[in-house]
């Protein structure tokens, strides 16, 4: 491809996805390579000021993401002879040297390698996936990019919805097996090493596969527990460099605790913010202010109230925008609350993946379609989806969650938070996940090694039964436990789980507002209420739109039905609501015209690689 236009098509993909204004941009260009590189961060982030340089010259690093190297990897890099700065990501084309990379490389991102003696190109990932990159073959190159969205801005032709990906979207929330909802358009596969030369894909290789943890000899219970703990204090520390403010986004659970039981931050050094909603301090905001308390630290609220509502068209749009349809229009408060935690520090450390890794918590799963709102063609493709998920957890619980159900059904909400925030977790550490690996069968039934690593942490912190009950100790720990679990469960009777009889009643007695009893316990959202309510003329406004009702999947009738009996307060659509949203909405930004050939005002987006080669 000529410079000219490659560099001109290069620009049009980086202005598609500049969503801030405190973003940085850049591009490297080698006509004689055939490559073209551009990118696209947070100001002041990790992955800031691209692309990386050694010595010689001759190696050019466009990276994005967040790398945890251990203390000793950086100084035997400097032994060795190397200078970089002390902060920042500069040591990584330094291992880049090595044959091994990315091998060694431990978080989530994304990355491409120029080598301008050899004339290859590699573009790599981290090994679960986490930091998506997508891309498009063409007869002209290939495109790939963090976000779906540029490639669709100078490849028109492929914004065309995959029938097979839009019935997985219906049934599991999500896409699987890399696909996309564009033809033609996939997601990098994990741990992915694929070598470019001149501009021409060579080679698709990857550097890791899961057998190589899944083969290790299981240990016994206590010589888990003691190497558990052993690898959880040692890598705790790789998250908590940088230059960075750091904010710890606490709940009311098990994970983000762990992380305070071993940081030990000094008393006023961490700032700790937890979500809540209008109701009520809920019980995960009050468990979460307690820990806080007990660690000597600030805790500051951030609420979802009637200034979301008054702006939840944006926040809906924006979310399943920037995500390119990956999130669902129920995560658009998440957004919103990103926002917001930005103020208070620009790293957000979370206990995220922690069910998930530790006790093989399964959130992607699959269900059927609402018989008569969906074409029969596409209930067809949702039986194949809920066959395609039967055969994919067919594997070793922990690879399915963290190499399958991590970079498939959590790309959205990563999406969200990754365009306002570095986000953070020490659950995906690769010596953890590792170690994890080795977990006897009784390891995963409880709670047990969770609790017993925060009393070993900080035994005041074990002391503090969770959101839920969870830790409680006694009769009045088993009483606590069971009063928890009933307000949880009425909460969600009186929300999304609201039974179509129970709809029609409360209708009936509407003006005594009895959802003001159990709404806000646990949850800081309530959509039920909201779409009945304050969202209702927005509801309307997009799906009883003659363009939303001529879609061809949708059958028209029940559409109308459904939103009608909703915000008449007659039945519960809430789910429904929101897949119908999320897909309209999909077409509206991302499919149909050109509305993808150009960034939407004031908007967010991924601090990560945006590039074409």
């Amino acid at each position: 491809m000529p410079r000219q236009r490659a560099e001109s098509i290069l620009q049009q993909m980086l202005d598609t996805m500049r969503h801030e204004s405190f973003y940085t941009t850049g591009t490297w260009s080698d006509e004689s390579l055939g490559m073209y590189v551009g990118w696209c961060a947070r100001a002041g982030s990790f992955s800031d000021a691209m692309p990386l340089r050694n010595e010689r010259g001759d190696l050019v690093l466009a990276f994005s993401g967040e790398e945890y190297a251990d203390r000793e990897v950086i100084d035997g890099l400097r032994s060795a002879g190397h200078q970089f700065p002390t902060d920042g990501p500069s040591y990584l084309v330094h291992l880049a040297e090595d044959d091994a990379f990315p091998q060694t490389l431990n978080g989530k991102f994304h990355g491409f390698l120029i080598d301008r003696t050899q004339g290859t190109g590699t573009l790599f990932n981290d090994r679960f996936g986490m930091h998506r990159l997508y891309y498009h073959e063409a007869r002209d190159g290939v495109y790939f990019a963090a976000e779906a969205k540029a490639i669709l801005a100078v490849r028109p032709e492929l914004r065309t919805v995959n029938p097979r990906a839009l019935a997985e979207l219906i049934s599991c929330g999500s896409t699987l097996e890399n696909r996309t909802l564009f033809d033609q358009i996939h997601v990098l596969p994990c741990a992915a090493r694929w070598t470019f030369r001149h501009g021409a894909l060579e080679r698709r290789s990857s550097y890791f596969e899961p057998s190589e943890w899944e083969a290790q000899a299981t240990l016994e219970p206590d010589a888990y527990y003691r190497q558990l703990r052993e690898t959880f204090a040692r890598v705790l520390p790789r998250y908590f460099g940088g230059s960075e403010r750091i904010g710890m986004s606490l709940t009311g659970g098990l994970d983000s605790r762990m992380i305070m039981a071993w940081q030990r931050s000094a008393a006023g050094s961490l700032p700790c913010y937890s979500f809540r909603g209008a109701f009520r301090e809920c019980e995960d905001f009050t468990v979460a202010a307690r820990v806080a308390r007990t660690c000597g630290q600030a805790h500051e609220r951030i609420m979802a109230g009637e200034e979301f509502l008054a702006q939840f068209p944006r926040y809906a749009e924006r979310s399943v925008y920037l995500s390119d349809g990956c999130a669902d229009v129920s995560l658009c408060p998440d957004l919103y609350m990103y926002e917001r935690a930005r103020q208070i520090a620009p790293v957000r450390m979370t206990g995220n993946f922690g069910g998930e890794i530790l006790r093989r918590v399964i959130a992607l799963k699959a269900k059927s379609a609402a018989p008569a709102l969906f074409d029969p063609a596409v209930l067809g493709h949702v039986e194949t989806a809920k066959d395609t998920y039967a055969r994919l957890l067919d594997t070793n619980p922990l690879t399915f969650a963290a190499f399958r159900q991590g970079p498939w059904h959590f790309s959205g909400v990563l999406a969200l938070e990754q365009a306002q925030l570095a986000s953070r977790t020490p659950y995906l550490d690769n010596d953890l996940v590792r170690t994890v690996y080795r977990a006897p069968a009784s390891a995963l039934i409880d709670n047990e090694m969770s609790l017993r690593l925060i009393a070993d942490g900080n035994a005041g912190l074990r002391s503090i039964p969770t959101d839920r009950g969870v830790g409680g100790r006694g009769l009045s720990g088993a009483l606590s436990k069971h009063a928890l679990s009933l307000t949880f469960k009425a909460e969600y009777a009186f929300d999304y789980g609201m039974p179509q009889w129970l709809a029609r009643l409360d209708s009936t007695f509407s003006p005594l507002r009895l959802e003001r009893l159990f709404l806000g316990r646990h949850k800081f959202y309530h959509f039920r209420t909201w779409y009945k309510n304050a969202l209702a003329p927005y509801v309307k406004e997009i799906l009883l739109d003659r363009r939303t009702l001529a879609r061809p999947y949708l059958q028209r009738r029940h559409v109308e039905a459904v939103v009608n009996t909703h915000v008449s307060g007659r039945g519960n659509y809430t789910s429904e609501i929101h897949k119908l949203l999320t897909l309209e909405l999909l077409h509206r930004q991302l499919v149909d015209g050109s509305a993808v050939a150009r960034s939407l005002p004031s908007g967010r987006g991924a601090a990560a690689l945006r590039a074409l080669a």
